[in-house]
């Protein structure tokens, strides 16, 4: 399986870094699993959310080759409701921002036609749940993202649920900074099996946290 990692101007390097780095290690116990960090706009060197972080694309962000796409959220300055003393430049290094100057590229058309596409997984790490809560990708549909967002997430028409990782099949989130481990974890044990994803959780020494959701069992009844 092909998985692409999504980079954008102001990208969180970790939202990238831990799930790429878990099929990249899996890559040690099967061959059934390749890797790319990509973006909309093709190869090239991308600046993160913080100072003196890049990584490079070496491809594009392509949902006809790709079997999984995973979508990060911004490093940035959060913005309390109300606040309103900030400059221009401040504002624009914020993470509402960052995250919305994502919609006037070409990755919510990319991220739509990878939602659309039988047998492809989009996935998504903190913020890049609200990138395809903003582009309008997901309603009506199960979703988490960082704590800070949840209410906006909500607001976005999405169904939000408070888990570590949520699984709406081939939409699947995960929360804040941290769960891009588990959620790799998860996906390789998904989509490859839990063999190998084991192996790469014991090569880690990273226990995950949690249970995965998926709409799926009995609700539970108040005691």
């Amino acid at each position: 399986m092909l998985a692409q990692f999504v980079l954008f101007d102001g990208f969180d390097p970790l939202d990238v870094v831990a799930p790429f780095e878990v099929f990249s290690a899996a890559k040690a116990f099967t061959d059934l699993v390749s890797v790319e960090l990509v973006t909309a706009d093709g190869p090239g060197e991308v600046r993160s959310g913080i100072p003196a972080v890049s990584l490079t694309a070496t491809a594009d962000l392509d949902p006809d080759r790709a079997d999984l796409i995973v979508v990060p959220g911004a490093a940035g300055r959060s913005l309390p409701q109300g606040e309103s003393d900030l400059s221009d430049a401040e504002r624009e290094a914020t993470i509402p921002a960052i995250l919305g100057r994502t919609l006037t590229t070409g990755l919510p058309g990319l991220l739509a036609k990878a939602l659309a596409a039988p047998g492809t997984t989009v996935a998504t790490v903190c913020g890049g749940s609200l990138i395809l809560s903003m582009a309008g990708l997901i309603d009506g549909r199960s979703a988490t993202t960082h704590h800070q967002g949840l209410e906006v997430l909500g607001m976005g028409g999405v169904n939000v649920t408070r888990a570590r990782v949520v699984d709406d099949g081939d939409l699947v989130t995960a929360g804040g900074v941290t769960s891009g481990l588990d959620l790799g974890l998860y996906l390789l044990e998904r989509e490859v099996g839990p063999k190998v994803a084991l192996a790469v959780e014991q090569l880690f020494e990273h226990e995950r946290r949690g249970v995965a959701w998926r709409d799926h069992g009995p609700a539970p009844v108040s005691a």
